[in-house]
């Protein structure tokens, strides 16, 4: 929310605490609190349900690149899942193996689970796509962050995970984030071999 004062444009924000305040729009407190995230996602429970529910995944922007991050989530989801795992890339004809397909619409089935491997402003194109393929649930990649996507997308009806990497969160979630370098966490005494 917005208002006018004499002395300049002044925004009302809610904080973390419930409490709301109005500052000047250009004073360095209101700039930070703009950078910070307000949206909140599915939890961890509801994370594990959506993974469990689900028997198919398109990951839009797939790579045939080794080196990128949506050609080692790939990798790990057609290894250690039951997924029927669809690449989405208009610019490759096979990815993994498997076919590569150049939108979602072309894809055999309706995927369970869009996963999205674009930058972040490409997300509400991607949430349209997502919305008009019939898909429930789009999951945005770790690192990318685009707020007011998550709202829209969740306005469409869609459930959204955004910033949170598939392949751990399965993982994590069927214990094996050992699998791949990923660090368990797991405290022990016994030694390892190097």
């Amino acid at each position: 929310m917005t208002a006018t004062t004499e002395t300049g444009e002044l925004v009302t924000t809610q904080l973390a605490n419930g409490l709301s305040c109005d500052l000047p729009a250009d004073s360095p407190l209101a700039k930070l609190l703009r950078t910070q995230r307000t949206w909140i996602g599915p939890t961890a429970k509801e994370r594990l349900a959506l993974l469990r529910g689900a028997t198919s995944v398109a990951i839009v922007g797939a790579s045939p690149n080794p080196a990128r991050s949506s050609y080692f989530v790939g990798t790990y989801l057609q290894q250690s899942s039951d997924y029927r795992v669809y690449f989405v890339n208009p610019n490759a004809d096979e990815i993994l193996g498997e076919k590569a397909y150049p939108d979602l619409a072309s894809l055999p089935e309706v995927a369970d689970i869009v996963v999205v491997f674009r930058r972040a402003s490409d997300i509400p194109s991607v949430i349209d796509e997502v919305k008009a393929a019939g898909s429930p649930i789009v999951w945005v990649q770790l690192g990318i962050w685009n707020e007011e996507a998550a709202y829209y997308g969740e306005e469409q009806g869609l459930t959204v995970v955004m910033d949170r990497c598939i392949k751990i969160e399965h993982a994590r979630f069927h214990g094996g984030l050992h699998l791949l370098g990923f660090d368990t966490g797991h405290i022990t005494a016994r030694k390892t071999l190097r």
